[in-house]
């Protein structure tokens, strides 16, 4: 969703100098809500985030979208909240606020000047209570994700790649990662009003739901805030407890073509099934990233963009998920694609990593840079909250808000070697052309 215009004090004076300790309180509402509380008292800003355990796994064969659907209709309005005004009441009151949908969650937060934490807590409380689910928010939303599906996605150049929807449908056969986070829009329209009211007393309840209070506040009052707010919503169902997919691994090459008509320059990509977020292999698989397309002395773009001239760009990024994680690597290709050589090339620096050791020079780049990127992640109340929330719902610990970055500067150069070797194996892969213009009849 859209962010509103910041206040320019949480724009300015957010930042809680994150060097030390990220201290925090949490406990659980006898309604089985999870509570977090971080206080930082350093600048007069707080934010306020509710994660539910619910997202586009979860989702119904033929209700694709459902989820992400869901972040954009509980804005529509409350009992207590008039329709259209969810957004109206942040900005009058200085604030910011937003929402994201994933695989494994669905976020919303606000931020605040810290004097209105207790709006805050009633809003997220009016979100959870009692939301209005009606055909009319359902009609406005619906027209609202159509825009965005086809700005973020249809009519995006490499929408297909960077949300990969052209992607895990290739890589995922069994797991419902394979379905688009952005969903159906058929799905959508086939939905009867019951079936989101449903879907909402199922996943919406405290009991599947982790609250954040990062920020300027006092532990004691914003406790007894939150009984007050929080403390007497009932639960219209059990807690999410989700079923174990396991997806069978990929053994053979796979090959698919994807057709974009709003490039001019094809693109060649490969993607791997690689671990989960909580396996240390996952962060291993980061930092490969970053030898091999972070910045403009990485491996690959050395290589393809600066020597041979072969790409106007490279990438290679890990999406580390909840259930598994996938590893991405390819190039935007200039001139005519000459897929056998782009293929010997991107082999070739795989075949490096899996048979040299890099260098302690290189090494020791890729710690500052993670341990850089790692302190601005969590250097506002923002980040913060939506980490604690992360690590907490997605990982079963939050305290690795304080262990992560240990995890990151315990690889070692013999792990990256090893790591490329078990999962960037060719026979482990999907190969993906993905070619300027519209599919061809036979192949839609």
């Amino acid at each position: 969703m859209k962010k509103i215009v910041l206040s320019l004090v949480v724009a300015c004076a957010a930042t809680t100098g994150f060097a030390q300790e990220v201290k925090f309180v949490e406990y659980d509402l006898p309604n089985g809500l999870h509570v977090i509380l971080h206080q930082e008292n350093g600048a007069p800003v707080v934010t306020t985030g509710v994660m539910y355990q619910v997202g586009a796994k979860d989702e119904v064969a033929g209700r694709g979208g459902f989820a992400h659907f869901f972040e954009h209709l509980l804005f529509e309005g409350s009992e207590n909240i008039a329709r259209g005004e969810f957004f109206n009441i942040v900005s009058a009151n200085g604030g910011n606020n937003n929402a994201n949908t994933s695989q494994d969650r669905t976020y919303y937060y606000e931020t605040f000047p810290s004097n209105k934490l207790e709006l805050a807590l009633w809003m997220e409380s009016e979100r959870m209570l009692h939301p209005k689910i009606e055909q009319i928010g359902v009609d406005t939303q619906n027209e609202v994700i159509k825009e965005e599906k086809r700005q973020r996605i249809d009519n995006a150049p490499y929408g297909a790649i960077l949300y990969r929807t052209g992607i895990d449908k290739h890589l995922f056969k069994k797991h419902p990662y394979g379905r688009s986070v952005i969903g159906s829009m058929e799905d959508l329209n086939a939905a009867k009003l019951s079936e989101f009211q449903d879907f909402n007393d199922k996943y919406y309840n405290p009991n599947n739901a982790t609250l954040v209070v990062a920020g300027d506040f006092q532990i004691e009052p914003t406790k007894k805030m939150i009984a007050d707010y929080f403390g007497s919503i009932e639960n219209k169902a059990p807690r999410n407890e989700r079923a174990i997919i396991v997806e069978d691994p990929i053994t053979e090459t796979r090959y698919a073509t994807e057709y974009d008509s709003n490039i001019q320059f094809p693109a060649y990509i490969f993607s791997y099934v690689t671990p989960k977020s909580v396996e240390k292999d996952a962060y291993v698989l980061d930092y490969i990233s970053s030898i091999l397309t972070g910045g403009a002395s990485s491996r690959l773009t050395k290589k393809m963009v600066d020597e041979d001239k072969v790409a106007l760009q490279v990438l290679a990024f890990n999406q580390a998920n909840q259930d598994y994680g996938t590893y991405t690597m390819g190039a935007i290709i200039k001139g005519e694609p000459k897929w056998d050589e782009l293929k010997a090339t991107m082999d070739a620096e795989i075949k490096k990593l899996q048979t040299e050791l890099i260098s302690e020079r290189e090494f020791q780049k890729l710690r500052n840079q993670f341990e850089a990127q790692y302190v601005r992640s969590n250097s506002r109340v923002e980040g913060i909250a939506s980490s604690l929330a992360t690590y907490s719902m997605l990982k079963g610990d939050t305290s690795l808000i304080n262990k992560e970055l240990d995890i990151y500067n315990s690889i070692t150069r013999e792990d990256i070697k090893r790591v490329a070797n078990s999962y960037l194996k060719p026979n482990q892969r999907l190969e993906l052309k993905y070619l300027a213009g519209s599919a061809p009849a036979t192949d839609k």
